[in-house]
């Protein structure tokens, strides 16, 4: 198969379109769809044909990209697409949708005659528009051709974890990845939460663990976007990063486990997006230490 392709997005939220705005630099033909047509489209701009249904998105697509909230979102999206979809067509589904999710979405694929690629991706506003993501794949291998040239426009490695996306191997790594994410930013939080209280100036704590194996730069980028009042726009919000810790905590429970620290770590999400900080990026899980928004 040529290199050239025709790429549907769905889903132009802060990956989504930044994903396809690196496809169509890569020289793919891409049509972009999504639920508030408004933010779409700022993507005619880069050559983008923006669809007005998800089955108008997806005709003639030799791969279909999903970027959604979640798996109930993905597969409705999908649903709505069904009437244009091709037979043979790949479906590179990219969103977090977590390890229940995966068995109807699958099975969405197998009943349209589409080869279907668990492809979730590591990384958050910046590395996606720079093409910088990590893709974590599973697919069948004679199928990756035609998957490959897209993984290679909106990620710097793709990491191939086995030939069945059914199996969800891709999934239950990325949730790994974010059960991580998820601890490190809201330690973040409760760091800088905990020296204000004490009247300990942050920048003694960033020089007594400065290049010790306690030091990280996540860490010190997470607590300047606090400190320095810079949580808008997101990296990767509160809002999506709460479904995620949520999708986390119920991979634990289906696997025997109690994730103690993820649980507190949702709930952390969750009451600063109560707090109205929904749409800021994660790092604004530091205001959920106050009873009242700052």
């Amino acid at each position: 198969m040529t290199d050239q392709l025709t790429v549907s997005v769905l889903g132009t939220g802060i990956m989504g379109a930044a994903m396809a705005r690196n496809l169509a630099r890569a020289g793919h033909t891409v049509h972009a769809w999504n639920r508030s047509r408004a933010k779409a489209e700022p993507l005619a701009a880069d050559g983008i044909r923006v669809a007005d249904t998800p089955a108008d998105a997806v005709r003639a697509a030799d791969v279909v990209l999903t970027m959604l909230y979640d798996g109930p979102a993905a597969l409705d999206v999908m649903r709505q697409a069904a009437p244009g979809l091709r037979p043979g067509a790949a479906w590179a589904q990219s969103t977090t949708a977590g390890i229940a999710a995966l068995g109807e979405l699958a099975g969405f694929a197998r009943e349209h005659g589409l080869v279907f690629f668990d492809a979730p991706v590591l990384g958050t506003r910046q590395p996606a528009e720079a093409g910088q993501l990590l893709v974590l794949a599973a697919g069948p291998a004679d199928a990756r051709p035609t998957v490959t040239p897209v993984f290679d426009a909106v990620g710097s490695r793709t990491v191939w974890t086995g030939e069945d996306g059914a199996a969800g191997s891709a999934t239950r790594l990325k949730l790994v990845a974010n059960s991580w994410v998820i601890a490190a930013t809201n330690a973040t939080g409760e760091v800088l939460a905990l020296a204000e209280a004490l009247d300990v100036d942050p920048d003694r704590f960033f020089d007594a663990i400065a290049g010790g194996p306690l030091d990280m730069g996540y860490l010190r980028a997470k607590a300047a976007l606090v400190r320095d009042g810079a949580l808008t726009p997101p990296q990767f919000a509160v809002a999506t990063a709460a479904k995620d810790a949520r999708l986390i905590v119920e991979a634990g429970e289906r696997a025997g486990l109690r994730l103690d620290g993820a649980a507190a770590g949702a709930e952390r999400l969750a009451r600063a997006a109560a707090q109205g900080h929904g749409d800021e990026d994660m790092a604004a899980v530091y205001f959920a230490s106050f009873d009242e928004s700052k």
